[in-house]
């Protein structure tokens, strides 16, 4: 019966990056984009050590915009325009790369003295092709200002996009849908055919589409066109994503993604040759380039 429903089933690749374990179902060698998104992770959950946190040290992107969404703990953001923000639970910190930007992520002070708790979801969108080579930018929505919705004996915060008859405030490149469901027991939502393309993940807890149940760290692509009702008996979270279909493809190697291969080719030999922008106050390391070839590319 999930069939009738269900379009494609991604299951995750996960990185254990030392005690910290990132899940990810986007790209896929099967898929690559649902509406903008090409990239979809979920971070933990995990609690680290006392004294210790995540240390991602700088490193570039180019033709995409970046969206980290915390559920427990913080991170410090910091780029190559001089932002440096905080991000905890419920807020939104959107990068947009365009022609270039680089950044670093890290545990705050504060949170290494008692042991990081870090749970989240993070997500790259593809720029429209008229806009993959804009200025590089970046935004932070607060919690308090992501319009929250209730029905149906669910909580939804609207991320990016539109959902419910609300909007949010989230900067969006291209027509997308983000948002995060937090099903009581007992609750039944619709999940419209608007979108072009949409997706299901379930993050947390339990739930079914059509009475069937989710399974946990699957991204479920619903067929387009197709209405369908969310429930959980028990509880749960999760994370709906969409958007506009895009007619051109999009390639992916390491931290670069663009319409044309020979951009990002550009990108490697701006990295290696150091022509990407410094993060200021944190331009003491960063993430060499891969040594292997372009050899990841999804059409």
């Amino acid at each position: 019966m999930l069939d009738s429903f269900i379009e494609q089933t991604l299951f995750p690749v996960t990185h254990d990056l030392g005690g910290f374990k990132v899940h990810r179902t986007l790209p896929a060698p099967e898929r690559t984009m649902v509406g903008p998104f090409l990239f979809f992770d979920q971070m933990g959950p995990a609690t680290l050590p006392t004294g210790e946190g995540i240390d991602v040290r700088p490193h570039p992107h180019i033709n995409l915009s970046t969206v980290t969404y915390l559920f427990a703990g913080a991170i410090d953001h910091r780029d190559s325009l001089g932002t440096a923000k905080r991000i905890e639970p419920g807020a939104v910190n959107l990068m947009t790369a365009g022609r270039g930007i680089v950044h670093s992520e890290r545990s705050p002070g504060d949170e290494r003295a008692h042991g990081p708790v870090l749970s989240g979801i993070q997500t790259w969108l593809a720029l429209p092709d008229a806009l993959e080579e804009c200025g590089p930018a970046f935004e932070h929505v607060a919690a308090d200002e992501l319009p929250v919705i209730e029905a149906g004996g669910a909580r939804a915060r609207i991320i990016m996009g539109a959902l419910w008859g609300r909007s949010a405030p989230t900067t969006a490149h291209a027509g997308a849908i983000y948002a995060d469901i937090a099903l009581s027991p007992g609750a039944r939502v619709p999940i419209d055919a608007a979108a072009d393309e949409r997706a299901l993940y379930l993050a947390d807890g339990k739930a079914v589409l059509e009475g069937v149940p989710l399974l946990p760290m699957r991204l479920y692509v619903l067929r387009p066109g197709i209405a369908a009702t969310l429930g959980s008996a028990a509880g749960g979270r999760v994370m709906l994503c969409g958007g506009d279909a895009f007619s051109t493809p999009r390639h992916v190697w390491w931290n670069f993604v663009s319409s044309r291969l020979d951009r990002i080719e550009q990108a490697k030999r701006d990295w290696r040759s150091g022509a990407f922008p410094l993060v200021p106050n944190d331009a003491a390391e960063f993430i060499p380039i891969p040594d292997r070839p372009l050899t990841v590319s999804y059409p």
